[in-house]
């Protein structure tokens, strides 16, 4: 039986893909900057790491046979000071740094690293380039040059382990944060429309994004970067109207103007207004198959309808 460890594996997507391990007879360590865990499942176990304080439980790391990247300071909880933006950035380049640094020496059986990035790398949608694919360029702003340095860094593995990239995209979940803010409101009746509703959400749902995981550890012919998204992009109010379909009742649109977006958000609202159209295409030639790669399906799944 393998066992994958897994950064940040006490996280949303995190807690997810272990569910999703186990069920298909892996073990899992989860490494964690907390106090080590119980657990009733026995096929998991927590193991310390803090790559701040240069620490790591080296027996835990010696019994992985792949690891699964997802550690990094929340892009979403706090305002984007300019300390916050530095805590961003350190959480994922000096900690994927550190992560490599440690398998090269104390892990012998680790023959694979699956490691998170972002379609930030990407930025806006540039008029007339169509879709972004992998071969696109960062985009020259924060998330841009973050997601630039952040996989840079996870490539220096791939010279001794079989290493996959996977730009995220907004995933979608019914604990996720971003699902979360969506649907809240409309317990009320509201529609909240952000800005002019017309800019683009490249999606994933949290069962696919899972999956997709779990596809790049057991294919050995996966390697590089590849977009996880779905197939179908839709706009923000395509987005929240489907929300509010499958919810049923009643749901008055309600816009909430850009500049308003921006004064409570600060740079982090330009990250709510901006529109990215991101390709699968890659993902998709690899055979895997979404379970929802349209985004009705994906809200029916998550709500249970």
């Amino acid at each position: 039986m393998k066992t994958i460890g897994i950064t940040g594996g006490t996280g949303f997507v995190g807690q997810r893909l272990t569910a999703l391990l186990v069920s298909n007879g892996y073990n899992v360590i989860i490494f964690t900057t907390r106090v080590a865990k119980k657990t009733a499942q026995p096929q998991v176990s927590y193991a310390h790491w803090n790559p701040d304080k240069g620490a790591f439980d080296i027996n835990a790391l010696k019994a992985v046979d792949a690891v699964v990247h997802l550690a990094g300071a929340g892009l979403a909880e706090k305002r984007w000071t300019e300390q916050r933006k530095k805590e961003i950035v350190d959480s994922r380049v000096k900690g994927t740094s550190f992560l490599i640094s440690q398998l090269t020496q104390y892990a012998p059986n680790c023959k694979t690293l699956i490691a998170a990035s972002a379609m930030g790398f990407y930025g806006a949608d540039r008029e007339g380039a169509g879709l972004f694919t992998e071969a696109a360029p960062p985009a020259n702003d924060f998330l841009g040059n973050t997601c630039r340095q952040w996989e840079e860094t996870s490539k220096s593995a791939s010279g001794f382990l079989r290493t996959v990239i996977l730009r995220f995209g907004i995933v979608l979940g019914k604990e996720s944060g971003a699902f979360r803010e969506f649907v809240r409101p409309m317990t009320f009746g509201i529609m909240p429309i952000l800005g002019s509703g017309r800019q683009v959400v490249s999606w994933i749902e949290i069962g696919d994004l899972s999956r997709l995981m779990l596809f790049a550890l057991e294919h050995d012919t996966v390697s590089g970067i590849y977009n996880a998204v779905a197939p179908s992009p839709v706009t923000h109010k395509e987005l929240m109207k489907t929300i509010a379909r499958v919810k049923g009742g009643i749901k008055i649109p309600v816009p909430v103007p850009a500049f308003v977006i921006r004064i409570l958000f600060g740079e982090m609202g330009g990250e709510v207004l901006k529109s990215c159209s991101v390709s699968a295409q890659k993902t998709l030639s690899t055979g895997f198959a979404f379970s929802h790669p349209e985004i009705t399906g994906a809200v029916k799944a998550i709500l249970g309808k």
